[in-house]
């Protein structure tokens, strides 16, 4: 099979292009349906005249339907496109990649999906279901899972079903959240999981971040101590990796520690902690909840973040992470981090 790819795209690179393009408009038809002309044009960047052709073709060979309300996948559509995605995969060269940032990072796995997060908030959905994919895979018995808070785990909170597993699960915030967009806060967070797979949740009411004093005071409380020895004895935790001046920015971060993390040219941040792009510490928000020598203790770790921009984040903090993370990414950001 790969010494025909192989011939294919030196003799018919053509061919390649317009199998990609075709393969990409079925994609977005796929998320976005019923969705009209213009919409998908402006979501794929094409002008509605290249789409038109493109969109005709397709209909011709029944693997879309239109109507007033918009454009769908039909059954033989939703088929096609099933089959394209192991070809797409081979064709890029994705499984290569995956082994590649695996070693190059020194993780337990990387798991990549096409696109660029950057470019397309759908690109978003595709890692969400890839997480909830993975997650399958690793549930077994009674599991804790520990979530942080962020647009990407509110994503993937969304992405979960009740078809996600049989066996028992109970989430938890695996830190304070208060102060943050409640959407994206971990307490909710966990609790649309656990709705959304008909589990149980348990909620953690503290900051995201307190003074030593107030840190102090607040872990000899029972209730956040017993929620504590939850979060710290999990089978998995989820989480994303930002961008250190986004999350400062986002945490009302003082001027004086944000003249700190940009003199130390921070680039990542996870769990409050703040890297350059060596990968060392350089400023640690004090939060109530997970701690990132809590991960050694945790033997499922799934970190889910995309885009190009995101690859200096995710190349630091990847440098503290447990040799146990499974990373789960997009192409643009995998792209970029192979090049680094």
């Amino acid at each position: 099979m790969q010494s025909f790819i192989d011939i294919q795209k030196r003799l018919l690179p053509d061919l390649l292009q317009v199998l990609h393009k075709r393969y990409t408009i079925l994609r977005h038809i796929g998320f976005m349906q019923p969705v009209g002309r213009r919409s998908l044009a402006t979501s794929l960047g094409f002008t509605e005249r290249v789409l038109r052709s493109e969109v005709d073709f397709l209909k011709e060979q029944n693997l879309i339907i239109a109507n007033n309300i918009g454009m769908s996948l039909t059954v033989e559509g939703k088929n096609l496109l099933e089959d394209l995605e192991g070809l797409m995969r081979e064709l890029k060269g994705m499984d290569v990649m995956e082994l590649e940032l695996k070693h190059r990072l020194g993780i337990h796995k990387a798991v990549i999906v096409p696109g660029d997060s950057d470019e397309s908030p759908l690109v978003k959905n595709e890692l969400s279901k890839a997480c909830a994919a993975c997650m399958k895979k690793l549930l077994n018995g009674k599991n804790i899972i520990a979530v942080t808070g962020g647009s990407t785990m509110a994503a993937v909170a969304d992405a979960l079903t009740p078809e996600l597993t049989n066996e028992e699960l109970l989430f938890v915030p695996a830190r304070g959240g208060i102060g943050e967009d409640v959407h994206n806060q971990a307490n909710t967070i966990s609790s649309i999981m656990s709705k959304n797979t008909h589990s149980r949740h348990r909620v953690f009411y503290v900051p995201d971040q307190v003074s030593p004093e107030i840190y102090a005071s607040l872990i000899k409380e029972p209730e956040i101590h017993a929620v504590l020895d939850l979060i710290k004895s999990a089978s998995m935790v989820l989480h994303g990796i930002g961008d250190a001046i986004t999350m400062a920015e986002r945490r009302k971060t003082s001027p004086e520690v944000m003249e700190k993390l940009e003199n130390s040219i921070a680039v990542g941040e996870a769990f409050g902690y703040y890297f350059n792009e060596k990968g060392d510490i350089v400023h640690k928000v004090l939060t109530i909840g997970l701690q990132l020598d809590d991960l050694a203790k945790i033997p499922n770790i799934i970190a889910v973040a995309g885009g190009t921009s995101k690859a200096k984040a995710i190349r630091s903090y990847m440098k503290q992470a447990p040799s146990s993370t499974i990373l789960i990414t997009d192409e643009g950001a995998a792209r970029r981090l192979l090049k680094g």
